[in-house]
């Protein structure tokens, strides 16, 4: 007999249905860093819970300015990172994340 749908793992499957509307969605739409709720955040490949908790946490202080006041405020996030989140459509104040020349 299959094993009954349970209420705890409906977290399981909320962020597997937030992970499949992105990867439906590619990257021609938008996620804005700023609007973006715990579960769209959490469907982002490279985004655990306990970072998506840092991003949450950071943006109660106040908006995010721009992708390096993004960076300086929650730990964990490089450049490296930052661009893989903007490749599956993420932005700060609608602005792609751009790696500064060196």
């Amino acid at each position: 007999m299959p094993q009954a749908f349970t209420l705890a793992a409906l977290p399981i499957v909320r962020r597997w249905l937030c992970g499949m509307a992105l990867l439906a969605c590619g990257a021609t739409h938008a996620l804005e860093l700023n609007a973006a709720t715990e579960a769209q955040l959490d469907g982002l490949r490279g985004l655990g819970p306990s970072t998506t908790a840092r991003i949450l946490l950071a943006r109660e202080a106040g908006p995010f300015l721009s992708w390096a006041d993004f960076m300086a405020r929650v730990k964990g996030i490089k450049p490296a990172t930052a661009a893989k989140f903007a490749a599956q459509g993420l932005t700060v104040r609608g602005e792609p994340f751009k790696a500064e020349s060196p």
